[in-house]
């Protein structure tokens, strides 16, 4: 017999439906919720099966961001076999019939008719080193992102109190900047004590700087003062939400501090992270992203496979006499992986040195911008390009990975 449990997921619970073998479904399905007993209940089950199916069931369930991760552990510890099916994949199957029925039974039911249908595989476990790295930098990405927006709404208080502060400091979100802005967020205030009262505050607030660089930066908080087209501010309540963005910037920055450290240690533990850097334009947190994502490399026997993991194959459409010519990809991938990968060829394609002294390009990654060009030469559109370089970057890493070699030893 090859006994199967289908495994419909939802939030806190799941629905069961189990067949001995192909055709062969066994009892009604039923519902367990994700707790310690019930999930001993669905442990009982499963010994059924496997006393009855004279060998150990496998489990298919869908992929469901982090509703099944209870299911996955509890599987794992009672050494298990289960397949994560893909959405897509699954979703085919529900609209295999055409009864138009949706119902977790019947989804349950459909993932066991899916196993003995399609040739699927095991998952296979990842290491918890590179979970937690993905983790990690997965939370990164996900405070950059709210830290970008609560900056623009600084910059949008910002312009109703006091917008000729912009040119005060290089970088606005600096530590420093934030913190001078909090003391004096108008003109009222700075102007309300002497330029060298304002000197001081600033050599006390960055220690690391000369005083002649505090005291530049006093005048230019003193001229943007006196520029400043709200000389009296008459909204309190603007200054309040300033206060509470930077208060609130200022912690995102602290909490991203830590979130970067935190990855660093975790990373240098792996051996890939000190191997993929050696590929010009990826950096530390571009290959802490990378690494994490990708996980083991012996999950893809082949570098193609690693490249639709990523989701920047091609799509194909044919059909009849008719052969599309222009296909995108797939993006079926990991988006994060991605994102990452862009980031990396464009860093690597860039002009290594700030200041052009000759005509002569020097960009960081001279393989990978002999690529690039040929790939423009051809007459491909920038985008096309990238996504080629992209494509060259993967069976790069891949190489790497399996070989445990750097950069230069495969150039």
């Amino acid at each position: 017999m090859n006994p199967v449990i289908g495994l419909d997921v939802a939030k806190g619970e799941s629905q069961v439906q189990a067949f001995l073998d192909k055709g062969k479904p066994y009892r009604k399905s039923f519902s367990i919720r994700h707790n310690v007993e019930e999930l001993n209940e669905f442990l009982e089950f499963l010994q059924e099966i496997e006393s009855l199916a004279e060998g150990k069931p496998t489990v298919v369930l869908e992929s469901t961001g982090h509703y099944h991760t209870p299911i996955i552990q509890f599987l794992e510890e009672h050494q298990y076999v289960y397949i994560l099916v893909n959405p897509l994949i699954a979703h085919r199957a529900k609209s295999s019939s055409l009864r138009k029925v949706k119902t977790d039974a019947i989804d349950a039911y459909h993932l066991c008719e899916l196993y003995y249908k399609e040739e699927l595989e095991p998952q296979k476990k990842r290491g918890i080193q590179l979970l937690n790295l993905r983790n990690l930098t997965r939370q990164h990405e996900t405070i950059s992102s709210v830290a970008a927006q609560t900056k623009l709404q600084l910059q949008s208080i910002l312009d109703q109190v006091f917008p000729e502060y912009r040119g005060v400091f290089g970088n606005l979100y600096s530590k420093v900047s934030l913190q001078v802005l909090l003391i004096y967020p108008t003109s009222e205030s700075v102007l309300s004590v002497s330029e060298t009262i304002l000197t001081d505050q600033i050599a006390s607030l960055c220690k690391s700087r000369s005083d002649k660089w505090a005291e530049e930066k006093a005048k230019k908080l003193r001229d943007a003062a006196l520029r400043n087209p709200f000389q009296n501010n008459l909204y309190q309540s603007h200054i309040f939400n300033l206060e509470i963005m930077i208060d609130i910037v200022l912690q995102y920055q602290e909490h991203l501090s830590k979130l970067a450290a935190e990855i660093d240690a975790l990373a240098k533990e792996i051996e890939e992270y000190e191997i993929i850097q050696s590929i010009p334009g990826i950096g530390e947190k571009i290959a802490a992203t990378i690494i994490s994502e990708v996980g083991e490399i012996e999950r893809f026997n082949h570098p193609k496979k690693l490249v639709a993991f990523t989701g920047v194959d091609p799509s194909v459409y044919s059909s009849g006499k008719f052969t599309a010519s222009v296909n995108r990809i797939t993006k079926r991938g990991s988006s994060r992986l991605r994102q990452a990968l862009f980031m990396a060829v464009q860093c690597g394609i860039r002009d290594a040195r700030k200041k052009k002294i000759s005509d002569e390009i020097i960009p960081r990654n001279r393989r990978l911008r002999e690529f690039y060009d040929k790939k423009r030469n051809e007459g491909k559109p920038f985008r096309v390009a990238i996504i080629a370089c992209v494509n060259k970057l993967l069976h790069w890493i891949y190489a790497m990975f399996k070989s445990k070699t750097t950069f230069l030893d495969i150039a």
